[in-house]
């Protein structure tokens, strides 16, 4: 899951506010030998309600096992205040803090089948032998029906999580015309060797690597639905060559909680950045970014990034 679709079947009616739920998201992407990198998107079942039918990012809300006090013996040293530096929220409880970085993993493994995990070694898990592949599969299974926790899978297999693969990179607020929010995080993650992304094939049914100048092409020509978040996130990933290039960036941004004021438009609805030089919110408004769009405005019955 990603944050909420922002606008409701009922024409935007507040149908009563209910606070944010904190979330995560990885954006999980992968180099390629010659031309530029791209990044892993799922397509949502078109019959969900909750954003049916738009390509995402693995994510999802954070449960009450991933801010387990108990988790930081998973995590190999890596601790809440580690999170809270990282994240750039010094006043975030600090089980919460921790808890994003296990929700973006286990998220991660759950949706995509991706596992940022490390041996005994140190290494991080390969999973490309067959008998391997088959076992943590089951695994996936097991988690999804509540079988199995994710600290007990990697006890079980003498693993620890692997946080420090997580760059901190994104913080959306679902907008408060939407009845269903969420407070995401969103996670950069590189692809790990031996390690090959597969939709869960229950919420989701298919996945696809693309680069970012292709998924805003077929979004634009109405043949994907990218979410305003997502469509924006992957405009912003125009701007960088290769991953070290977006990471480095990454680990030296400020990052600014984006909470979209919703308009409306002829065509129904918008939403104004905080960057836009009509954004009106008392909270997070930010100053003009060079380049880049301010806004989201659904079109034709897909969204679209635009500048004011």
């Amino acid at each position: 899951m990603e944050i909420g679709r922002f606008f409701t079947k009922n024409g935007g009616r507040d149908e009563g506010k209910q606070a944010p739920r904190d979330a995560a998201t990885v954006i999980l992407l992968r180099d390629q030998t010659e031309g530029p990198y791209e990044v892993f998107l799922m397509r949502r079942h078109r019959n969900q309600i909750f954003m049916g039918g738009a390509f995402v990012f693995p994510g999802g809300g954070l449960d009450d096992a991933d801010a387990d006090p108990e988790i930081a013996a998973c995590t190999s040293g890596f601790r809440a205040a580690d999170a809270k530096r990282l994240l750039q929220e010094t006043d975030l409880p600090e089980a919460i803090a921790l808890g994003l970085f296990v929700a973006a993993i286990r998220e991660t493994f759950e949706e995509a089948g991706v596992l940022l995990a490390r041996d005994a070694r140190g290494s991080v898990v390969d999973l490309s032998a067959p008998e391997t592949a088959a076992r943590f599969s089951s695994y996936r299974l097991e988690l999804h029906e509540e079988r199995l926790t994710l600290a007990e899978l990697v006890r079980r297999e003498g693993l620890v999580f692997a946080p420090d693969l997580l760059i901190p990179y994104a913080h959306w607020i679902t907008p408060e015309i939407e009845s269903r929010r969420f407070n995401t995080r969103f996670f950069l993650a590189r692809l790990p060797e031996g390690q090959v992304p597969v939709h869960d094939r229950m919420e989701l049914t298919e996945s696809s690597w693309m680069t970012p100048a292709f998924a805003l092409a077929e979004n634009e020509a109405g043949r994907i639905i990218l979410m305003p978040p997502t469509l924006k996130t992957i405009e912003e990933l125009l701007s960088f060559s290769h991953t070290a290039q977006l990471f480095a960036a990454a680990r030296s941004q400020r990052i600014g909680t984006i909470l979209p004021e919703a308009f409306r438009t002829a065509d129904g609805f918008g939403i104004r950045l905080p960057h836009d030089s009509e954004y009106t919110l008392n909270v997070g408004k930010q100053p003009p970014h060079p380049g880049g769009s301010t806004r989201i405005v659904r079109e034709g019955g897909i969204w679209k990034a635009r500048s004011v």
